[in-house]
């Protein structure tokens, strides 16, 4: 059996809703020769006339009306189905967890803000944040993260994304370091030994490919896995700690400061990252909508 043509349903609701093939062809915007034919194609698929002449007008037999209010429902429902769905978002009564991927250092500055404005606005929705291991996206695509947030790696052409803001590099060093006293310059700063928060077995990176642009390359005493560790090195010894600058203005670390590269290195873009099997969601979308008005709110305040 071939598929039924559900255009032929809509022509068969506005035609009984009309009674007449020139008021139907006038609403579905066909010639008046193109609705009498489609009149005829319907009288072929139901076995019926449908309409038949009396006088001049075209009257409904028995058979079409009773079709007429399982039609127009039906009619309604298709159009339904293919129209945007206009939902009216009630927050309070979403219960569901959100699972967002990234690194400690966003964690440990923006997690406590999103948190408290995820509850301020929905009280049963939970954020669930998950360790970043790597860059590969594949979790997003199996539906395992909800949420990618992190810098741009490698990504398949579906993944949607959207920029946060922009951080940079600094410095860090214990008060009194002897790098901090006199002009600092990058051969000062490549003859200290330096701590690097990296997931990767060789850390090196910008700031790596800066220094080799002056032929120079810094000693990496020490590698951790994330930048608060990295401070804990560095406060407690003589090494360099090398972090985002967003995260040593929240960490208020004591004993520490801060200072710009010698060296200049290209900004540091984090971004949002997500499926499109979610795109249209409205909470996943208003989830979006509320990580990047905090993150954008905690820079400026921070700025």
């Amino acid at each position: 059996m071939s598929a039924p043509d559900l255009n032929l349903l809509l022509a068969l609701d506005v035609l009984l809703a009309e009674g007449s093939v020139t008021g139907a062809a006038r609403r579905m915007k066909l010639s008046t020769s193109a609705m009498s034919r489609t009149l005829a194609r319907l009288r072929e698929a139901t076995g019926d006339p449908l309409l038949v002449r009396a006088g001049r007008e075209l009257v409904p037999t028995p058979r079409a009306r009773e079709l007429a209010a399982r039609v127009h429902g039906l009619t309604r429902e298709v159009q339904a189905v293919l129209e945007p769905r206009r939902v009216t978002l009630d927050l309070a009564s979403v219960k569901q967890t959100f699972t967002i991927r990234a690194n400690d250092g966003f964690v440990e500055v923006f997690a406590s803000r999103l948190v408290s404005a995820v509850a301020a606005a929905a009280p049963n929705l939970r954020l669930r944040f998950a360790p970043k291991p790597d860059k590969d996206v594949r979790a997003l695509r199996e539906g395992q993260v909800d949420l990618e947030i992190g810098v741009l790696g490698a990504t398949g052409p579906e993944v949607r994304m959207q920029a946060l803001f922009e951080d940079r590099f600094v410095g860090v060093a214990r008060a009194g370091h002897a790098l901090l006293r006199g002009k600092l310059t990058a051969r000062r700063y490549a003859a200290c030994g330096h701590v690097v928060a990296s997931r990767r077995v060789a850390p090196e990176g910008p700031v790596d490919a800066a220094l080799a642009k002056h032929g120079l390359a810094r000693p990496i005493v020490a590698v951790v896995p994330s930048f608060r560790a990295a401070l804990a090195v560095a406060s407690a010894s003589d090494l360099v700690a090398l972090v985002s600058a967003t995260f040593f203005d929240s960490a208020r670390a004591a004993g520490l400061r801060s200072f710009a590269l010698p060296v200049t290195t290209p900004p540091i873009v984090v971004s949002q990252m997500w499926h499109p099997r979610v795109d249209a969601d409205p909470v996943h979308r208003w989830l979006r909508g509320l990580v990047h008005r905090q993150t954008s709110k905690a820079r400026d305040q921070s700025s």
